[in-house]
């Protein structure tokens, strides 16, 4: 009763609380999703740039089709190093853009459309030169570049379209860029009393003798170094150590699973059984399609483009001869000479591409292309039936596909013109679409041999790998800091390998290669953590444990004392160097007598610049050729410390060069020197001004 009262007499109450609770509740799982949204905008940045932010979405785009264009230049796919290039290489184009970019902005640096043209197609940029590149002429291929921007509109992908804007955007940015830079070139100067400074710099000669106590004179055992050793060097050095990137270093196992002696064993037996099948095999290109692990269509190969081992011997042997089984590539590998014959070497040929999507059908498409066959074999106009049905960027150069050699085109393609016959006209379907064809002219003539190629690659049993993998368990289930790791290692005699001052975007490092996974656990764990999982690596199980993190920004004493040591060791050995040479100065009035007292000999040296700061045989010695120049000839010098040890030494005199008299030709080239410091050094200015952060190691 009790209970019930109380709830009565405070129903009021308790029904306003529950209301408001709920007022609130909405409110709050309100302001939770719409932080949410804000959350995720924050995950999904890449980086910020002074002050603009760069969405994932908008950087992998520009990736992808830096990626694409790349793919193009280098051919093929890309591997984890050529990846991590192209994202680098992205970036680095971004910070350019949108650093560069407010900088013209505010002085009204543009290009006009005049402007862009030409220099994308008539006097084209390095860039543009770079794809449009005649692999035949090695010349800027101007109307395939056109023929390309005007089909751009008609790609019903809208990928091409995409691609040339970011071309155009970019060609135009680093047309601004040069202007902006050459308005601060511009402003470099040199005038006489550098170009006076420079050419004596270059020219004045100096003869000196010198007694050296080297640095290596002093066994490392023999020097101790104190806390206030190292603390002194670094004091004196702290500009050297600035981290430009935070950088992190990870100590790591790794358990092999590399095919062992029985893998090779059957890989071996494996291939002897595919050789004896292709020994007796009446159709080579299905025998490969089937058996290979590569699958390469069979095509006809001028010398020189097969593998050495091959190509030493195929074009002698009879048809049907077998070469192998041998290993090469890390795969055993047997070949069969299918075919030989004497080919151009070149052909030149045009053709009109029907595109079986656009018509309804591959049936269709082959019915058009033999009409417009037939047409030109006729008499109607190649060229204007290429304008007019072709669906490539050839049409509008009238079908033309210049003169190519070998391996220019699909084998299919390739194998159609190079084994017709001049004026043939015909069709031919890819996966393309349905071509005709007009051969040209064909140019050259060579032995060509068509060669069947089965390839076994050398991998790992699956027993191989459970067992390294079992291994590698054993050791994560006893291990969750790096004391138990360490222990651990030592425990089962498993070396230790280092990945040192590894940084975020790193694709791999010394011994591991495509390490991303690894290296992007590394910058979401904490010092000591373990890693939770195995990563596979090539033919590596590995677990790292991360043991070091160095901040971006200037390095403390603790993070770079390992990396100073020999630097603090010299410090310490000149101090007692130098007391050494003072003691040997005391009452000496000749360098003889120093070298007599100290047991070294006296060693003359002519004709040093100071430009050129090196003594022969030594090293570069700034701070000893810099004492030497501001000396008098004849007189003793003091102990010098310098980069290889502690220097006395006696200058024998100066000789000065011929009169200075064409000073504006010297002060041309100061500034020429100095104008190519700008484009970095400015870059550099704008880059550490704009407060970059970089994220992208959370997505790449």
């Amino acid at each position: 009763m009790g209970i019930m009262g109380f709830l009565r007499n405070r129903a009021g109450a308790i029904i306003i609380i529950a209301i408001g609770l709920a007022i609130v509740a909405f409110l709050l799982s309100d302001a939770i999703r719409s932080g949410s949204g804000f959350i995720a905008d924050a995950q999904s940045e890449v980086g910020v740039i002074d002050g603009e932010k760069i969405s994932y979405t908008e950087f992998n785009e520009r990736v992808e089709q830096n990626a694409q264009q790349f793919k193009a230049q280098m051919g093929g796919n890309l591997n984890a190093q050529m990846q991590s290039y192209v994202v680098e290489n992205t970036w680095n184009q971004m910070q350019s853009s949108v650093i560069l970019k407010k900088q013209t902005e505010k002085l009204g640096i543009a290009v006009g459309n005049t402007e862009l043209f030409n220099i994308m197609f008539d006097n084209p940029t390095q860039q543009m030169q770079q794809i449009f590149t005649n692999p035949e002429t090695g010349a800027f291929d101007r109307n395939t570049a056109i023929n390309s921007r005007k089909s751009a509109g008609t790609d019903p992908s809208g990928q091409l379209e995409k691609q040339w804007l970011a071309l155009e955007e970019s060609v135009e940015q680093e047309r601004i860029n040069q202007k902006y830079l050459s308005l601060i070139k511009n402003g470099v100067y040199a005038n006489s009393l550098d170009a006076k400074d420079d050419y004596i710099n270059r020219n004045k000669l100096v003869k000196f003798d010198y007694v050296v106590l080297d640095y290596a004179s002093i066994p490392a055992n023999q020097v101790k170094l104190t806390d206030a050793d190292y603390q002194e060097y670094y004091d004196k050095n702290k500009f050297r150590f600035k981290n430009r990137t935070e950088t992190r270093t990870f100590e790591y196992v790794s358990f092999d699973a590399s095919p062992s002696k029985q893998d090779t064993l059957e890989a071996k037996a494996k291939i002897d059984k595919i050789t004896e099948g292709l020994r007796t095999s009446t159709n080579d290109s299905l025998f490969v399609a089937i058996n290979a692990d590569t699958k390469m269509p069979l095509t006809y190969q001028k010398k020189g483009a097969l593998e050495p081992a091959l190509d030493s011997v195929m074009f002698t042997a009879p048809k049907g001869y077998i070469y192998g089984p041998y290993f090469s590539g890390n795969a055993y590998k047997v070949a069969k000479l299918i075919d030989t014959r004497v080919g151009p070497d070149s052909v030149k040929a045009r053709h009109i591409l029907i595109n079986p999507a656009s018509e309804g059908g591959i049936d269709k498409a082959q019915a058009k292309a033999d009409s417009i066959r037939n047409l030109i074999a006729k008499g109607a106009d190649f060229a204007k039936l290429a304008k007019e049905f072709g669906t490539d960027g050839t049409r509008d150069a009238g079908g033309d596909l210049g003169t190519f050699g070998r391996g220019a085109n699909i084998p299919k393609f390739e194998d159609a013109v190079f084994g017709g016959s001049v004026g043939q006209l015909f069709t031919l379907k890819t996966q393309y679409g349905v071509h005709v064809i007009e051969i040209q002219k064909q140019i050259g003539s060579s032995k060509v041999v068509k060669v069947a190629i089965v390839d076994k690659a050398l991998a790992p049993s699956s027993q191989t790998e459970q067992v390294a993998y079992q291994k590698a368990q054993s050791f994560l289930s006893e291990v969750s800091n790096l004391k138990e790791f360490e222990a651990a290692a030592q425990a089962k005699k498993i070396n230790k390998l280092v990945g040192e001052d590894v940084g975020p975007l790193q694709a791999s490092i010394p011994g591991l290669e495509d390490a991303r996974s690894l290296v992007r656990w590394v910058y979401t764990a904490d010092k000591g953590d373990v890693s939770k999982e195995i990563f596979d690596i090539g033919d590596k199980y590995v677990i790292a444990v991360l043991t070091k993190i160095k901040p971006e920004g200037t390095l403390s004493l603790e993070d770079v004392k390992k990396q100073i040591e020999p630097a603090v060791q010299n410090m310490v050995k000149a101090r007692m160097l130098k007391e050494k040479a003072d003691k040997a100065l005391q009452g000496a009035s000749s360098l003889a007598q120093v070298a007599q007292k100290l047991g070294k000999p006296v060693t003359p040296v002519e004709n040093i610049v100071f430009a050129n700061p090196v003594i022969p045989g030594l090293s570069q010695e700034n701070k000893v050729i810099g004492s030497i120049f501001g000396a008098q000839p004849g007189k003793l010098s003091s102990a010098i410390e310098g980069e290889a040890g502690v220097y006395i030494y006696t200058v024998k005199g100066f000789t000065n060069p011929p009169p200075f008299k064409d000073v504006a030709k010297v002060k041309e080239q100061v500034m020429q020197t100095l104008s190519q410091q700008v484009d970095g050094a400015v870059f550099e200015v704008l880059r550490e001004k704009a407060n970059v952060k970089d994220y992208r190691a959370k997505f790449y």
